[in-house]
């Protein structure tokens, strides 16, 4: 069994419109998926991603209205990397984040910044055999797009500890030098890096610009067999977790950070038209009866892609 790379990266904000302008309008992804946490279904869960939601770019955040700012710290990702197709990528880039008022760093092939609510984030030139995973975006060309998920970098105290679960138990090469605390999960489809740099002193504070959870793709046949795996691996997980998209298995890794197995299907496609994807509220069937009361608690969104079709 081997995992496909990155499944999704789940962050949390404190103010869903401003996320939406954000990723969509500045960054050129596609909101895919306008839906509620399952497991708190007052508040939003938005997926962000290619202009199909294909597993590999899905960036989603939980909204928590008015949620303090969050600090990472040991058990924590702290910076998402994000692909681009050239070197060229990273200036238009530059100057498009400059012209948002947002603060960037170029440190040789990658470009360092941080969205509104703090949350780190870096462009890397795409030197990967993977397909490029973009959004239709009407202001970003499309050689320029974002191509989806690089990697992350977490904190860890003791990287050492998670070395037998990334290696022997989930099957991700090391990469680089011991030092480098850096590993690969690549499958079939996909690839993408997990490393770690030292924790800072301070510890870390959950809330907006702060990362929950990274998961990894799965192929659908493998999942239960992964579910034991993991459990005779000696961690605890949560047992497999039906999300009408995708099914998930939850556990902690040694360092700290929550990691999530997600199946590569049935996708969101499950219940929008592909060219709508993202433009109503969605919810899972179990969550239908609570429609009327969820719509009367969560704030209206505008998509600012909405009057753009799909492909346009």
């Amino acid at each position: 069994m081997r995992l496909d790379g990155i499944h999704h990266i789940t962050c949390i904000t404190g103010d869903a419109p401003a996320n939406v302008d954000f990723y969509v309008r500045v960054m050129g992804l596609r909101l895919v998926k306008k839906t509620v946490n399952q497991d708190d279904p007052t508040v939003y869960h938005l997926f962000y991603a290619d202009e199909e939601g294909h597993p590999g770019a899905d960036l989603t955040f939980f909204e928590y209205p008015g949620a303090r700012p969050g600090r990472a710290g040991a058990g924590m990702i702290h910076r998402i990397a994000l692909r681009v197709g050239s070197p060229e990528s990273l200036d238009f880039w530059a100057r498009r984040l400059d012209g948002e008022g947002i603060a960037t760093e170029l440190h040789e092939a990658c470009l360092r910044f941080a969205d509104p609510e703090g949350l780190g984030l870096e462009l890397i030139v795409d030197e990967s055999p993977d397909a490029p995973l973009r959004a239709n975006a009407p202001d970003v060309p499309a050689e320029h797009a974002l191509r989806g998920f690089a990697g992350v970098r977490a904190y860890s105290a003791d990287p050492e500890r998670s070395r037998a679960v990334l290696g022997e138990l989930l099957g991700f090469a090391a990469i680089g030098t011991a030092e480098d605390g850096a590993w690969e999960s690549r499958g079939p489809r996909r690839g993408g890096f997990y490393a770690y740099d030292r924790a800072p002193s301070d510890p870390g504070i959950g809330g907006a610009g702060t990362v929950h959870h990274i998961a990894w793709a799965s192929e659908d046949d493998d999942h239960a067999a992964w579910n034991e795996r993991v459990t005779r691996g000696g961690l605890r997980t949560s047992g497999i977790i039906d999300r009408f998209y995708f099914r998930s298995i939850y556990f902690r890794e040694p360092s700290g950070v929550l990691f999530e197995l997600a199946t590569l299907s049935p996708g969101f496609s499950a219940d929008e038209a592909p060219g709508s994807l993202g433009e109503r509220l969605s919810l899972p069937p179990a969550f239908e009866h609570l429609r009327a009361q969820i719509e009367a608690t969560v704030r209206p969104l505008p998509n600012p892609r909405a009057a753009t079709p799909a492909g346009s």
